[in-house]
């Protein structure tokens, strides 16, 4: 039997978990027909997944593991954009200085500076378990501020978060949101998160947007900030006229990391 091409597989059992995400149910005839492949191939995936711990196979196809649903929202969130992702964050590192005390808010886009951070002698303050891994790993000491744990995120959040933050001043605080409009700000639709990224920007001295080009003219439930109360954006793409114009007339500088 020929074998189909590396990297196919494991694309298509990602796609899996997103629609099994979003309905819970998966039938095995649906799925081959979108992807265009045999139904034996999709057994094999959810076989695959099954056996990840993943999935649970039921007749006819697969649903998600109980308690699943928020450690697989935060790993597809990960995954997204990773490119992306990884170019603001090498622009964001060019910001940070010797002798800095940098605050990350626990999106997988300030997990991409995190990664990186141990190319300055800085210390840190992180909201997110999987930054206070990163950190432990590369040797930057730094604060894990706690609270509630918000498990979607791997994050803390909450009154204490907001009380340890209020005691605490960094030098510069990078966040990311899920989308920024000129009327609205910059916005998030899960308003714990929107709670500790607001006690990390009201702690700092410089406060920087890290946003990937797709989330420009989205808006989300709720406003973090407004774009007067951040002093850099780092993107990967020129954000249209628009959006433009709102950072000028925000005095936010703006900057497009390069594709390299």
């Amino acid at each position: 039997m020929r074998s189909e091409p590396a990297g196919l597989a494991p694309a298509r059992q990602q796609e899996i978990l997103r629609r099994a995400l979003a309905a819970k149910l998966v039938r095995v005839k649906d799925l081959a027909s979108d992807f265009g492949v045999h139904e034996m191939t999709v057994r094999r995936d959810l076989e695959t997944l099954a056996e990840q711990g993943m999935l649970e196979r039921v007749h006819g196809g697969a649903r998600l593991r109980e308690r699943m649903s928020e450690e697989l929202s935060h790993q597809l969130r990960a995954a997204r954009n990773t490119e992306a992702k990884a170019r603001i964050a090498r622009a964001a590192l060019a910001l940070v200085e010797d002798g800095d005390t940098v605050a990350l808010d626990a999106s997988t886009t300030a997990l991409a500076l995190a990664r990186i951070l141990h190319a300055r002698k800085v210390a840190a303050i992180v909201s997110g378990l999987d930054a206070a891994e990163e950190l432990a790993q590369s040797g930057v000491p730094f604060e894990l501020v706690g609270g509630t744990f918000n498990a979607r995120a791997r994050s803390f959040v909450g009154v204490l978060f907001a009380e340890a933050m209020a005691r605490l001043h960094p030098d510069k605080v990078f966040f990311s949101a899920k989308g920024f409009a000129a009327e609205a700000g910059f916005t998030d639709p899960h308003l714990p998160e929107v709670g500790a990224k607001q006690a990390l920007l009201g702690s700092g001295g410089m406060n920087i947007a890290l946003l990937d080009a797709s989330k420009f003219g989205r808006r989300a439930l709720a406003t973090i900030v407004p774009a007067g109360e951040i002093d850099v954006l780092v993107t990967d793409g020129v954000p249209p006229e628009e959006v433009r114009s709102a950072l000028a007339a925000a005095d936010i500088r703006l900057i497009v990391a390069d594709a390299a």
